[in-house]
């Protein structure tokens, strides 16, 4: 199936255009859905959750604003990302709170799933409370390694391996070649197997989770744009 006519991506490109024609329900919905996607991406880049708060509600509105130059042969979820991962980006420069990413050349490397490095041990039943304890001390050292990556591999690995995207979506996303992702990514994983040394597969869909009030402020401090813009009325 292509993926333009996924069900998903087919709802995202119908929401798409109700946003574009004035349909700010439709808007709600799609910040609802990729909030955390974007803020995760921001985030990779900024090393800062308020910078990655704002980012996210920059980007938000300047995609509103262009909504009509979306063109449907892209995926809505990489034109969004993309868009996140510029304004991040333009922050970085502008803050010069971080180091310039370096370009890195290197060989192809083959890609494996990760479960096959970390594989699932089972726990018994009466273990239960102790492992919902072990998960969250694992996912607050996961989300503590994965911020100490460098800056070049921290970003691939957030959106191929806590995302789930595809090499070929993070190559157009960040804007460098595929073989460039697949190196990056490997890597990274390396450096988080050498510093975690345990399992830890399961728990990356977990890290950076979106509590619904960072969500919320995300919309809110939208909204208050389209309020000053009088696209939105009320308080």
């Amino acid at each position: 199936m292509d993926t333009l006519t996924e069900p998903a991506v087919a709802q995202d490109i119908v929401l798409f255009q109700q946003a574009a024609e004035g349909d700010l329900a439709a808007f709600n919905q799609l910040m609802r859905r990729y909030n955390q996607r974007l803020y995760r991406s921001a985030r990779s880049i900024l090393h800062n959750e308020m910078d990655a708060e704002e980012a996210v509600q920059e980007a938000w509105w300047k995609a509103y604003n262009h909504l009509q130059d979306f063109r449907a042969e892209a995926r809505p979820t990489t034109w969004l990302t993309r868009i996140v991962v510029n304004e991040a980006l333009m922050r970085l420069r502008r803050n010069k709170s971080r180091e310039a990413v370096i370009q890195l050349v290197e060989t192809d490397s083959s890609e494996t799933p990760m479960s096959a490095d970390f594989p699932d041990v089972p726990l018994p039943a009466d273990m239960q409370p102790e492992h919902q304890v072990w998960r969250a001390e694992l996912r607050a050292l996961i989300e503590q390694q994965i911020d100490a990556l460098p800056d070049l591999y921290r970003a691939v690995f957030m959106l191929r391996g806590v995302e789930g995207l595809s090499s070929a979506e993070v190559a157009v996303i960040l804007d460098i070649p595929e073989t460039t992702v697949r190196v990056r990514y490997m890597r990274a994983r390396q450096q988080l197997q050498w510093a975690l040394k345990a399992p830890f597969n399961d728990s990356l869909a977990e890290a950076f989770s979106f509590a619904g009030e960072r969500c919320d402020r995300i919309v809110a401090g939208v909204h208050r744009r389209m309020r000053e813009a009088g696209i939105l009325q009320g308080d």
